[in-house]
């Protein structure tokens, strides 16, 4: 009889790479993982894993049971969804994964509002840019509060649901006296000093497609992904940043936001949840905080 929690221990270890990382990220030991693949290996009676340099691969066995394995955890979550539907009721704990531009305007008053409709329901939450999707499918996290750009494909998981939340543009950001908060035309920001994420990142891929689009490669005299960093050298008339709205306090000294007139660069933000086919109450119940939150911001 396969364990269910050893399928999970294998389906980790595959995702992050080692066992190190995927005791880390369980709370447990390397060696308490170990024993346990071991008894896995012992069950089925064939080697699973094989080492690949630093980190360990897959054998074909390996990923014939990981198929199989997916189907199972993905049944056990749907029994689970399915058995708190019958209860009907919320549940007691949830854990939310949200981007740290997410936090003051759309996660904090969707915490604010759960806590007052269901105070028996803790949420944990994750702020962090890595891989909340990776998490949910790994049973890490309930809910994930992401982002996708509407220039990049859709490339959500199997087994994973995403409701749209918000489209949330970038805005032109400079110091409090410059400009007068009219639209402003991309094409105006070739000739700025500006502070933009990394290209490699999803904003900055997105600003980068957007100012080729309007004729020219933007020149960032700041690189970072860091969204504070970015308002400050704009609060100190050092640049001009390009900034999520949500990812902004209204009440922010110093500053002028005007929107892009021409090429508005949007951010969708979702809600993501693992695909059952009845809808768990707590998982429900976070999704529709977040949903609120976000339309306020509308």
């Amino acid at each position: 009889m396969l364990d269910v929690r050893r399928l999970h221990m294998l389906k980790t270890v595959a995702a992050r790479g080692s066992i190190a990382a995927a005791a880390q990220s369980l709370g447990l030991t390397a060696g308490a993982v170990s024993q346990q693949l071991s008894a896995l290996r012992h069950d089925v009676g064939v080697d699973l894993l094989r080492p690949d340099g630093r980190t360990v691969a897959l054998t074909e066995a390996g990923r014939v049971l990981l198929e199989h394995a997916d189907r199972i955890l993905a049944a056990v979550d749907e029994a689970e969804s399915a058995l708190a539907a019958v209860k009907g009721t919320v549940g007691a704990t949830a854990t939310l994964a949200a981007l740290p531009s997410t936090v003051a305007r759309i996660v904090a008053p969707a915490l604010t509002a759960l806590g007052s409709d269901h105070p028996q329901l803790a949420v944990t939450c994750l702020v962090t840019d890595q891989a909340q999707l990776r998490e949910l499918t790994l049973g890490t996290v309930d809910v994930v509060l992401g982002q996708r750009y509407h220039h990049l494909p859709d490339t959500a998981p199997r087994g994973v649901e995403v409701a749209p939340l918000l489209d949330d543009p970038l805005v032109v950001v400079t110091a409090a006296g410059r400009g007068d908060g009219r639209p402003v035309a991309l094409r105006e920001l070739a000739t700025h000093s500006l502070a933009l994420p990394p290209p490699t990142t999803e904003c900055g891929q997105a600003v980068l497609h957007a100012c080729q689009q309007a004729g020219f490669t933007p020149a960032a005299r700041y690189v970072t992904a860091d969204i504070a960093a970015q308002l400050t050298l704009a609060r100190a008339g050092l640049a001009t940043a390009l900034v999520p709205r949500t990812a902004i306090d209204p009440a922010a000294p110093g500053i002028r936001t005007a929107p892009i007139g021409d090429r508005p660069i949007l951010r969708l933000l979702f809600a993501a949840t693992r695909r059952t086919e009845t809808a768990n109450p707590t998982h429900t119940a976070v999704v529709a905080a977040l949903r609120a939150a976000a339309r306020s911001e509308s």
